[in-house]
């Protein structure tokens, strides 16, 4: 039989995140049932539950339960599951489920699956076809595949935004070889970006970050930056062109991108991770054929890749600065989060659900 769960979820685009009780299924042969300790707040869950990507990311199916930055505890476990124990803390990010028969998903690359992964909320279950719910709620049920290991010990608050802002920025950065004497400039120092610092710091590369605010200097050196740009200030980019082997673009509102662009130098490429509401401005081709210059973008990573950056963040004690919220104050971090008041992660204290078991 199904079990009921609180959880906090958006009964349309209009609506406030309000308390509900959504239905989870019980565990399947190779399912890991994980009662909820925290979930980080991402931006793309403001997008989604209001409505703002439309048919850019698939459309919104509400209820929306959203939240998929979950580390939790293994309650219970399918006969069939094999890697995992009661007891265990582990995470899940933003997919549960894939074809898992593609190329992609063949090749350890399902955020790529060519017929569409499982959203960790709002998306579609494989075999039920049912809605998904996320994280905002006090336990979970996923299959093994797309359930990864935590090896952190303490501040698991702070383990959780690993799962969607650290993978979406180690990916792209594992992917272009970023290592010892690489170059890389990061635009914009917020959830995703103060993750890319750190990680390409503990990687070996020299790392800028672009900022249109002066009050982030200060932060931005702290969190592990060698320089601070201002990308407000044209002298201050122009000093900077041709610096960059790889530029790692993170923020979600159109914005011009050329002026990053002419930052790279021979062969650099310049990676969107940030997905806006409507098109960036027209894209300078000169500034591409001038330095044989790329542009591309990345999507989170595949799981293995996400166990590979969680394993990398362990072993280099990363972690995302982080204010833990009570689940009761989710509307007025969404509020705070849309005007970019935090540093640098909301993550809800699943305690506050007055949590039962799976």
């Amino acid at each position: 039989m199904p079990q009921k769960s609180n959880a906090y979820g958006a009964a349309s685009d209009s609506a406030l995140l309000a308390p509900m009780s959504i239905e989870r299924r019980d565990p399947r042969m190779h399912d890991v049932a994980i009662k909820i300790l925290f979930c980080g707040v991402c931006h793309s869950d403001l997008h989604i539950v209001r409505g703002e990507w439309g048919n850019t990311w698939g459309n919104t199916v509400y209820p929306c339960v959203p939240g998929h930055e979950i580390v939790g505890q293994v309650t219970a476990i399918g006969s069939a599951v094999t890697h995992f124990q009661v007891g265990d803390t582990v995470g899940v990010g933003c997919m549960v489920d894939s074809c898992q028969h593609c190329a992609a998903c063949s090749d350890g690359t399902e955020q790529y699956c060519e017929n569409g992964f499982t959203d960790t909320y709002t998306g579609k279950e494989q075999q039920s076809k049912q809605n998904t719910y996320g994280g905002y709620s006090e336990f979970i049920v996923v299959d093994e595949k797309f359930v990864l290991r935590v090896s952190h010990t303490d501040n698991l608050a702070a383990v959780a935004p690993l799962l969607c802002a650290g993978i979406t920025t180690y990916s792209p950065l594992r992917h272009w070889n970023v290592g010892p004497g690489s170059r890389v400039g990061i635009v914009g120092l917020g959830g995703l970006g103060h993750m890319g610092v750190k990680l390409a710091k503990a990687m070996g590369a020299h790392v800028g970050v672009f900022t249109t605010s002066k009050s982030k200097y200060t932060d931005a050196l702290r969190l592990g930056a060698d320089e601070v740009v201002l990308s407000s200030n044209m002298q201050d980019m122009s000093n900077h062109s041709r610096s960059f082997d790889f530029v790692i673009d993170t923020v979600a509102v159109p914005h011009e991108l050329t002026t990053y662009l002419n930052t790279l130098r021979l062969n650099g490429t310049m990676v969107l991770v940030g997905i806006p509401g409507s098109p960036h401005p027209p894209l300078s081709v000169p500034s591409l054929i001038a330095g044989r210059r790329s542009i591309s973008g990345s999507a989170i990573g595949g799981i293995a890749e996400t166990q590979e950056m969680l394993d990398f963040c362990a072993r280099h004690q990363i972690i995302s600065d982080v204010e833990i919220i009570d689940i009761k104050s989710i509307n007025e971090a969404y509020e705070r989060m849309s005007k970019g008041d935090v540093k640098y992660r909301f993550v809800i204290d699943s305690s506050t659900f007055g949590q039962r078991r799976a």
